[in-house]
């Protein structure tokens, strides 16, 4: 149920009404990571404290817009449609209190979790796998790269501040079953990559696996993969991390609902 062609644009949430901003509510497979090509329902909630110049749902950060659903009402919706895995995205899902009240009701009902989260903010909840994609410097929105008629303003210097924290990263990998999915957009992005790893093994309790790190091509068209994915294959190969696809751009292209 895409709601982002009749939603609003993104305002604070009235205080009598409870629930989540919702970009999109829809049924597909899961694109990417290591559950990738599993029939899932997609829960995209709008809204996100960090720009990447490269987002694929523009409509959750630089423009964002949804449609507030209460947490039955979602629920209600998601059972509608035979699956077993639900993916809480965005946007930056965690941003919202009332995730947690999403991920419990799922739980008590059996569903199988997914949050896609960039790991700058840590909830308590019932998370069956927390994809966790830190976002490298080469994410920043600059002047040269930014959107099509967005200036990136502040967001340069935010976005720049923000984009990696340390203790949720390492909280989040000792809370869940995780996997570490980052967007490489050329060789480039190693160094950062290798040293953010190091890092988060000297802070983190649970044991980081070279299995447990995705490399993913930056891309959200299949025009702009077919630049990016052979690249990040070989890097995945060369350094023995996962290379993941992006199932959803090469199957639908950048069709939303997808």
């Amino acid at each position: 149920m895409p709601v982002s062609s009749t939603g609003n644009r993104t305002q604070d949430t009235p205080s009598e009404q409870s629930g989540l901003p919702i970009n999109e509510l829809f049924y597909s497979l899961q694109g990417e990571g290591t559950l990738a090509g599993v029939p899932s329902v997609f829960v995209r909630t709008s809204g996100c404290n960090l720009r990447c110049w490269f987002c694929d749902s523009y409509h959750t950060s630089w423009e964002p817009t949804h449609a507030w659903m209460g947490i039955k009402e979602i629920v209600t919706e998601i059972e509608s449609h035979d699956a077993d895995h639900v993916v809480l995205t965005g946007g930056e899902p965690l941003l919202h209190a009332e995730s947690v009240d999403l991920l419990e009701a799922l739980a008590k009902r059996g569903y199988h979790t997914t949050v896609e989260t960039n790991g700058t903010i840590y909830r308590d909840a019932p998370i069956d796998l927390a994809s966790i994609s830190p976002k490298l410097a080469s994410s920043t929105p600059t002047p040269e790269r930014a959107p099509e008629g967005d200036d990136p303003g502040q967001w340069e210097r935010k976005h720049e501040a923000d984009r990696i924290d340390h203790e949720a990263l390492a909280t989040l990998v000792d809370a869940y079953p995780f996997q570490l999915k980052f967007v490489v957009s050329d060789g480039g992005d190693m160094s950062e990559i290798l040293g953010l790893l190091t890092e988060l093994r000297a802070t983190a309790s649970a044991p980081i696996a070279d299995d447990d790190v995705l490399l993913m091509p930056e891309g959200a068209t299949r025009k702009r993969l077919e630049k990016t994915r052979s690249r990040v294959a070989e890097l995945a190969m060369e350094h023995g991390f996962r290379y993941t696809p992006r199932l959803h751009v090469d199957l639908w292209n950048d069709a939303p609902g997808t």
